[in-house]
């Protein structure tokens, strides 16, 4: 399936090319947000506010511009139903990963991590996941729905099996997702792996998946379900450096809601987030 192309493409990306290091692709599924509806609109603004931003990273002294990046724009989604959509998530996804390249996905609602899981699983059959998110997402069913953004961690257990999944950040959930926490490989309310968590995700193809949301309310308030007691920007970048070694084969980052975001401070927060990720795993990872 073709994207829609980006009338802004995020920072140091070109176009025509054939075999990229590096594809963004906008995701803008909005389909089960249930406090505030929006994110549709958040690839778009990180996009536009990547601009604001140098490619150069001081902290990882690497610059984008050494890497061939591509940004393949939005999947159109308009009018898909959520299997539909996750359907065609999963299918740009999986070619994205087959052409060799790592995938970035630019959210667009959390649930947009099950396609892209289903996706990679035909080319990672040993696909593990991080998960850096301030709910839980486990919870069995939602509003009637068995797959939603409140769900999505639950499903995709239900895909890879809960010892393949890591859980960081997380503050909120319901007493039976803490419940169901304990059973995946880890999950902390940190942001920090234990040590035999760390072990077990060395060398096998990893997800990283980041929801806006982990940060604390002051430093990404343009998300739609903001947690009061998060890390800071700067912890959060300092986790995801302490994760070099691992061999990261997707990143996704989701949530951010530009309709209650005038600043733009959550986008350039996910702007950034994007760029440090790219570069600290950014490479041509062997398929199998």
């Amino acid at each position: 399936m073709a994207s829609s192309p980006s009338p802004r493409p995020f920072l140091a990306s070109r176009p025509g090319l054939d075999r990229p290091d590096v594809a963004i692709l906008g995701v803008p599924l909005d389909l089960t947000e249930s406090f505030r509806p929006g994110t549709a609109d958040g690839p778009a603004a990180i996009r536009a506010i990547s601009d604001s931003i140098e490619t150069y990273s001081p902290a990882l002294d690497r610059d984008l511009e050494t890497l061939a990046i591509a940004d393949l724009g939005d999947l159109p989604l308009d009018g898909l139903t959520m299997d539909a959509a996750l359907a065609a998530i999963a299918a740009r996804t999986g070619a994205i990963a087959a052409a060799g390249a790592l995938p970035v996905l630019l959210g667009g609602e959390h649930t947009l991590t099950l396609g892209a899981v289903r996706g990679l699983l035909e080319h990672y059959p040993d696909l593990h996941l991080l998960h850096v998110d301030a709910h839980l997402d486990l919870i069995e069913e939602y509003a009637g729905e068995r797959i939603c953004h409140a769900t999505v961690l639950r499903r995709i257990c239900d895909e890879i099996g809960p010892r393949r999944v890591a859980q960081v950040g997380g503050r909120s959930g319901t007493a039976p997702e803490w419940r169901a926490a304990n059973g995946l490989l880890s999950a902390s309310s940190e942001l920090t792996l234990a040590p035999t968590a760390r072990t077990a995700l060395e060398g096998v193809p990893l997800y990283l998946s980041l929801d806006i949301d982990v940060l604390d309310p002051s430093a990404a308030p343009g998300t739609g379900c903001p947690e009061p007691g998060g890390p800071t920007f700067r912890e959060l970048a300092a986790f995801l450096t302490s994760l070099r070694g691992l061999n990261v084969v997707a990143i996704d980052i989701v949530e951010v809601l530009p309709a209650i975001d005038p600043a733009g401070i959550a986008a350039v927060a996910a702007a950034k987030l994007v760029r440090e990720s790219v570069l600290l795993f950014a490479r041509r990872p062997a398929l199998g």
